[in-house]
C-alpha cells in the first residue's frame, strides 16, 4: 500500500524546531528545579467557537502523529541550539535522546467539536509533553479552521462537487495540508500536484487565461486543448465575450463537450445564459463549473443556478475568514513529585480576561436526544456517567510513544460527513449563531452540570 493512502509524509524531517523559544527554556528551569519528570496532562481545547460558527472540526490528527513521530534533534538541530545558546549543555544532552514516551488520546479526526471539548489529551513527563506544544497546536488550528470552512462550504454546495484551488494562495505547505483538510470537510478534489501526490487526494485541471492569449484566436486555443485533453476538457469561457467563446466551444468540441468554466462576472446571470445556450446549441450533458472568489454565502446563493461544480481558492485555504481556530494547549494536570505512582493533582489558569481554564485529566461524550440527534457535549472529570459510558468521544492515538491509530484520509472524510448529519439542521445553516448544541462540565465529585 502506498504511504500516501495513510497520510503518512514522503519525506520524515525533524519537527523538533518547528517549537516556539519558551518550551525549550521551561524544560531547562524545570531540570534545575527537579520538577521536569513529573507526571502531566495538556489538553488541547478552545474557549469558543469563531464568531457565528455553530461547529468545529477536527483535522490534522494524522498530521499530529507524524510530527510526534518525528519530534527528533539530530546533529544539526542540536549544533543550532548550542550556537544559540537557547539551552545548556545537560540540556542538549537530554534532548539528544528526546523520544515521546506517553500516550495522547484525541477526538478522532473528522469528528466535531465545541467549546471546552477536549480535542486532544496529551500524558507523559512535563519535559517530553511541554515541548509538542506549538507543532501540535500549529497542525490543529491551521486544518481545523480550513475544515470548518470547507464543511460549511461543502454543506451549502449540496450533492454539487467541490474543487480545492487554493495553492497560489497561501504558503506552498500550508497549501498541501489545507488540500488535506478541505477533501476531509467534503471537497472532491485538488488542483494542487503535492497533496495528490502526498494523501492521494483526485487531482484536476486544464487551463487558465494565459492559454486562451497565447493563441491568436480563441478558437485555436480551444481546437489544441481539445486535441491534446479530449472532448471531455473543461474549456474556460471568459476570457473575451462568454456567449461568443460558448459557441466556439461547442463548435470545436461538439456537443461531447465535458465542461465549461467560468471565472469571473454576476455567475447567477451568466450561468442561466450559458445553460440556455449550451442547450439550444446540443450539448445538454456539457457541464457548468464556476470559479472567482467563493465562498459558503456565494456558493448557497447560486443554489438554484444551473451550476454543476464549484472552484473554490482564497476563502477556502484562509478559512473563510477564520483562519485559526484559537486552540490552546494547557496543563490541567500534574503529579506531586516525580514519583510514577503519584497522583494527580488538577491544575488550572485563573486569571481574569477570559482565559480560565478548567482543571482536571477530562473525558469527553455526546448526549444525543431520543431521535439520535444530539444534544450536548458533555465534558467532565472524575467517573463517567453510566448513560454517557458508550458515547464517549477520545480516541487513543499513541501508546507509550508509538502511534496505534492510523486512518486513511478517506475513513476520516466518511467520519466528518456522519458526524455533521447527528448534529440538529440549524448546524449546517450560514446565519451567524451560537454553537449548535451547549457543553456542560461534569463535576467529578459532585456530579452536577453547568452550561458552558
Amino acid at each position: 500500500m502506498n504511504t500516501a493512502d495513510l497520510g503518512l509524509p514522503v519525506d520524515v524531517p525533524s519537527t523538533a524546531l518547528f517549537t516556539d523559544q519558551y518550551e525549550f527554556t521551561m524544560l531547562q528551569a524545570a531540570m534545575k528545579a527537579g520538577t521536569a519528570e513529573r507526571r502531566s496532562v495538556f489538553e488541547v481545547f478552545t474557549r469558543r467557537l469563531p464568531e457565528g460558527r455553530r461547529y468545529g472540526v477536527v483535522a490534522g490528527t494524522g498530521r499530529v502523529l507524524d510530527a510526534v513521530e518525528n519530534f527528533r534533534f539530530d546533529p544539526d538541530v542540536l549544533a543550532f541550539l548550542r550556537e544559540r545558546k537557547i539551552v545548556d549543555e545537560e540540556t542538549l544532552d537530554w534532548l539528544a535522546d528526546y523520544r515521546f514516551s506517553g500516550d495522547i488520546w484525541g477526538y478522532p479526526e473528522g469528528e466535531v467539536y465545541f467549546p471546552g471539548s477536549p480535542i486532544m489529551r496529551v500524558e507523559g513527563t512535563f519535559a517530553e509533553s511541554v515541548l509538542l506544544e506549538t507543532v501540535i497546536l500549529s497542525v490543529l488550528n491551521h486544518d481545523s479552521a480550513i475544515a470548518a470552512a470547507a464543511s460549511r462550504m461543502s454543506s451549502a454546495a449540496g450533492e454539487r462537487p467541490l474543487i480545492e484551488m487554493g495553492a497560489r494562495r497561501t504558503h506552498e505547505l500550508a497549501a498541501v495540508a489545507a488540500s488535506r483538510a478541505a477533501y476531509l470537510g467534503g471537497f472532491t478534489s485538488t488542483s494542487d500536484l503535492a497533496a495528490g501526490f502526498r494523501y492521494g487526494i483526485p487531482t484536476v485541471g486544464t487551463s487558465a487565461h494565459a492559454f486562451t492569449l497565447l493563441h491568436d484566436r480563441e478558437r485555436d486555443a480551444f481546437q489544441a486543448q481539445v486535441k491534446s485533453m479530449g472532448r471531455g476538457t473543461t474549456l474556460l469561457v471568459d476570457t473575451y465575450d462568454v456567449a461568443e467563446a460558448v459557441r466556439t466551444a461547442v463548435e470545436v468540441a461538439g456537443p461531447e463537450l465535458g465542461a465549461v468554466r467560468i471565472d469571473s462576472g454576476d455567475l447567477l446571470l451568466v450561468a442561466h445564459r450559458v445553460r440556455q445556450q449550451l442547450d439550444e446549441l446540443g450539448a445538454t450533458d456539457t457541464r457548468i463549473i464556476v470559479t472567482s472568489d467563493l465562498d459558503e454565502y456565494a456558493i448557497a446563493s447560486l443554489a438554484a443556478a444551473p451550476v454543476d461544480a464549484y472552484g473554490v481558492g482564497t476563502q477556502l485555504v484562509t478559512g473563510s475568514g477564520h483562519p485559526t481556530c484559537s486552540m490552546v494547549y494547557k496543563l490541567v494536570a500534574r503529579a506531586e513529585s516525580t514519583d510514577p505512582t503519584a497522583p494527580l493533582l488538577p491544575v488550572a489558569k485563573k486569571s481574569t480576561g477570559g482565559k480560565t481554564s478548567i482543571g482536571g485529566r477530562k473525558w469527553a461524550a455526546r448526549r444525543l436526544d431520543e431521535y439520535g440527534v444530539a444534544e450536548a457535549e458533555v465534558v467532565g472529570t472524575g467517573p463517567v456517567p453510566d448513560a454517557l459510558a458508550d458515547r464517549q468521544l477520545l480516541v487513543e492515538l499513541v501508546k507509550g510513544g508509538d502511534v496505534v491509530a492510523r486512518e486513511s484520509l478517506d475513513v476520516v472524510r466518511d467520519r466528518h460527513t456522519a458526524a455533521r448529519a447527528n448534529l440538529p439542521l440549524s448546524a449546517t445553516q450560514l446565519s451567524r449563531g451560537e454553537p449548535v448544541i451547549p457543553t456542560e462540565y461534569v463535576n467529578g465529585r459532585s456530579g452536577s452540570l453547568t452550561g458552558s
